[in-house]
């Protein structure tokens, strides 16, 4: 998936449609193969980005802000 600039509704929709089909078809047609797909991209992504975040603060290259 690639990331776009402006939100388009019409484009958005279809791009959505696009990547739902994509990702079906990748889990041979099973729709609920494709969610329990996502869920662990997601997962894993989201663990990726906590690691490397706190790896940012402990190397002092996230800056924090305190109000």
């Amino acid at each position: 998936m690639t990331l776009r600039a402006a939100p388009n509704p019409q484009g958005d929709a279809e791009w959505l449609e696009a990547a739902t089909d994509q990702a079906i078809a990748a889990c041979g047609g099973n729709a609920r193969d494709a969610v329990k797909a996502l869920i662990v991209a997601n997962e894993f992504l989201e663990s990726e980005v906590s690691s490397g975040y706190v790896r940012g603060l402990r190397h002092g290259r996230v800056k924090t802000y305190n109000g």
